[in-house]
């Protein structure tokens, strides 16, 4: 079994960069987040002591996800995994990597009202418990939290997923750097998540993912692979072409 790292090194098949200078936001104190998809061998799902599904590393602030664990969470239009695919800063991506890329609107559905709006909930208890607590909010968070309510809003208007902030930049760093009154932050809070209420109905985004599509390109990279020599096969190879024995 290859290590984590080499798992990473070896086998990712599409890696981009996230977090602000995906999203426009950074400035010269931000931290540089990777996120990637790594393709276990075939031979490794065959043994007893399956692959990992994620791992952290090896560098700083990276994360990578197996194909199959990415699908899963992307079809169930989990915001961090949907965002990954469609980072304006991709780093590496082999042909694999470039048919995940094709199949980018398979995944995109009314389902992720739900769930980025689940997300939005989540985080805004925990700004409301530091209002209450200090007095103010964490505000780098508020103003991720701004953004993601913005994304979520106009991809359920155009059926686009567009992470990059453009024009809304400044706008958002004043709320990074506590310039904008929580009042104001938190009614703008409150008219996103009315507009993306308000833009469900009339979404071109389909009521659920395309999961058929998905599978299907899973099925034929993880037979791709199997078909593949590595040098994780001499163990399968063995009990499959071993004579002799049997069960007594």
């Amino acid at each position: 079994m290859p290590t984590p790292d080499e798992l990473v090194r070896d086998h990712t098949i599409y890696s981009c960069v996230m977090g602000s200078r995906a999203f426009g936001l950074a400035t010269d104190d931000s931290d540089t987040d990777r996120r990637g998809v790594f393709l276990a061998p075939t031979a490794l799902q065959w043994r007893f002591d399956k692959p990992p599904t994620h791992i952290e590393g090896p560098a700083e602030e990276q994360f990578s996800w197996e194909l199959e664990r990415f699908c899963e969470l992307a079809l169930r239009a989990n915001p961090t995994v949907l965002e990954c695919l469609h980072s304006p800063l991709v780093e590496r991506v082999d042909d694999t990597g470039r048919e995940l890329l094709a199949l980018r609107s398979a995944f995109l559905s009314r389902e992720a009202h739900r769930t980025f709006v689940r997300y939005a909930t989540g985080q805004r208890r925990k700004l409301d418990a530091d209002v209450r607590r200090y007095g103010a909010p964490r505000w780098k968070h508020a103003m991720h939290l701004l953004r993601l309510l913005g994304s979520c809003r106009d991809l359920l208007r155009t059926g686009e997923l567009v992470i990059h902030v453009g024009d809304g930049r400044e706008r958002l760093l004043a709320v990074k750097r506590g310039e904008v009154p929580w009042p104001r932050v938190e009614a703008w809070m409150v008219r996103l998540a009315g507009e993306a209420d308000e833009a469900v109905a009339g979404s071109p985004l389909p009521p659920g993912p395309d999961r058929r599509a998905v599978e299907d390109f899973l099925f034929r990279t993880r037979r791709a692979s199997a078909l593949q020599p590595h040098p994780y096969d001499e163990v399968v190879q063995g009990v499959v072409g071993g004579g002799g024995g049997g069960v007594r």
